[in-house]
């Protein structure tokens, strides 16, 4: 299929920028705008219950966010990894490294509020749609496809936007409300 092609092709033109931009030392300036439009946004929001994401090096650094929201006594949850998808746990130390490269705090069976106010999705790229381009795995897309109704602001991140004008995604693929890049 075509837009498959156009897809793999896309994601892998994005990569490349993004790891390109990770090894500069902007990078650092870079995370510290988009975690401050993030913060206020989440501020105006009144977000309480956020999904955030724990950052491999080519995403945006979100730890001071966490330590930041932690001190506000937000409730704050992170993706954990469960074969081809992920559930919701409470973000909490330590951390352990595990596939993928992807820091999870232990497992828990810890109970989650079904509601979250916020998601934060980290993105390799996006096109006209709004739609994600991420690594490929399609764990967020099967978390979102089960979850979208328990979710009631969706907000991208990315140290640099790669975007398509071209559509490239598919419909299961996650859509922004917001999309925040330096």
């Amino acid at each position: 299929m075509q837009r498959d092609r156009d897809k793999n092709s896309f994601r892998a033109y994005c990569l490349k920028r993004l790891k390109k931009a990770s090894k500069t030392v902007n990078r650092y300036k870079k995370d510290k705008l988009v975690l401050e439009y993030l913060y206020q946004f989440i501020r105006q929001s009144d977000a309480r219950k956020i999904l955030l994401y724990l950052p491999l090096k080519t995403e945006v650094n979100l730890y001071p966010l966490i330590k930041r929201l932690r001190g506000e006594k937000r409730e704050l949850y992170v993706p954990f990894m469960e074969g081809k998808s992920f559930r919701v746990v409470k973000y909490r130390l330590p951390l352990e490294k595990k596939s993928f490269g992807i820091k999870e705090p232990k497992d828990s069976k810890q109970y989650r509020t079904k509601k979250l106010d916020m998601a934060i999705v980290p993105i390799v790229g996006m096109d006209i749609t709004y739609r994600r381009v991420g690594f490929g795995k399609g764990m967020y897309d099967r978390f979102f496809e089960k979850e979208i109704e328990n979710i009631n602001k969706t907000v991208f991140v990315a140290r640099e936007l790669c975007y398509s004008r071209k559509i490239v995604t598919d419909r299961h693929d996650v859509k922004a409300d917001v999309v925040i890049v330096p």
